[in-house]
């Protein structure tokens, strides 16, 4: 009897002690992250103005008031489709790149790599708003170089073209600078992926006569899901909550709000226009996207036999 006592307090605090040392990081994440969720929850619920806000009037409570008026407002939805659409082409772009420059990086020789690599890092380091800026100043119409050399290829209809102008071209370019910051990560994730893989199994699949397309489909990407997964989600999350890119080379959303994504729209509602509640319901909005998309693709992962 008391050898069982002994080894339940043992496994009692064997189980107690992770959570021991995770109490910190625990606390931290509480005060930075689950406080203001629940704020944001909160104000989503209240009609809050800079009425409210400056004390002129009662803060009331609207319910599902916001989140109502959101859902039927064509302009939302419209946004929402936009901002789906433009993310999937995001995460799509910046993990093709990165995979395939992850690859380049394992054929080509040190030096190559090294500079491959620093390039790189150094379009990571960048913060989004310069980068938005140095690319508006890329594309200018009047001064931009990207004009002058298409135009000294002979693409007349390039001379002096304003790209953020249309509607498409807006935001091809933004997709550019979004997948020019954001493909690094995943490259040098997914490059340590595959370093890490014997190199045997990779001979024998070029000895059997394999193309690159079909080593990287059949060995590397398999072996490589569980990394293939992280750099996923992490960009999905990234590309469906862009703002600044957006803000900056469309000039805050574009001409009558042509370029707008539901960060930028939230932007708007909330600080613009001094419509809190609205902005606070299109932010949780997005939260409730972003864990549904993550916890559904775990899911999936989970149904087809994948340890995550």
């Amino acid at each position: 009897m008391r050898a069982r006592i002994m080894r339940a307090r043992v496994m009692g605090g064997k189980g107690g002690a992770p959570w021991l040392y995770l109490a910190p990081a625990l606390v931290v994440l509480g005060g930075l992250l689950v406080y203001p969720v629940y704020e944001l929850g909160l104000i989503s619920f209240l009609e809050y103005t800079q009425a409210q806000v400056s004390g002129g009037e009662p803060t009331g409570f609207q319910g599902l008031g916001n989140y109502r008026a959101l859902f039927a407002d064509d302009r939302f939805r419209q946004v929402l489709l936009t901002t789906v659409v433009f993310a999937a082409a995001c995460v799509v772009a910046t993990l093709a790149v990165g995979c395939a420059l992850a690859v380049l990086l394992t054929r080509i020789r040190a030096l190559p790599r090294l500079a491959l690599t620093l390039a790189a890092l150094g379009a990571w380091a960048t913060p989004a708003i310069t980068g938005s800026t140095v690319w508006v100043f890329l594309f200018d119409p009047d001064f931009g170089p990207v004009d002058k050399a298409l135009s000294w290829l002979g693409l007349s209809g390039f001379d002096g073209y304003a790209w953020t102008y249309d509607r498409y071209s807006a935001f091809a370019l933004v997709l550019l600078e979004v997948v020019w910051c954001s493909f690094p990560f995943v490259m040098v994730t997914v490059y340590a992926g595959i370093r890490a893989i014997p190199g045997e199994v990779l001979e024998a699949a070029a000895l059997d006569g394999a193309s690159q397309w079909r080593i990287w489909r059949d060995v590397m990407a398999p072996m490589l899901r569980p990394i293939l997964v992280v750099v996923t989600i992490q960009s999905v999350i990234w590309d469906f909550k862009v703002f600044t890119q957006i803000y900056v080379m469309t000039n805050g959303g574009g001409i009558a709000g042509q370029n707008l994504t539901l960060n930028v729209y939230a932007y708007q509602k909330a600080f613009a226009s001094s419509q809190y509640g609205l902005g606070s319901a299109i932010g949780v909005v997005m939260l409730l996207i972003l864990l549904a998309v993550t916890l559904g693709y775990l899911r999936l992962l989970r149904r087809q036999g994948e340890e995550i």
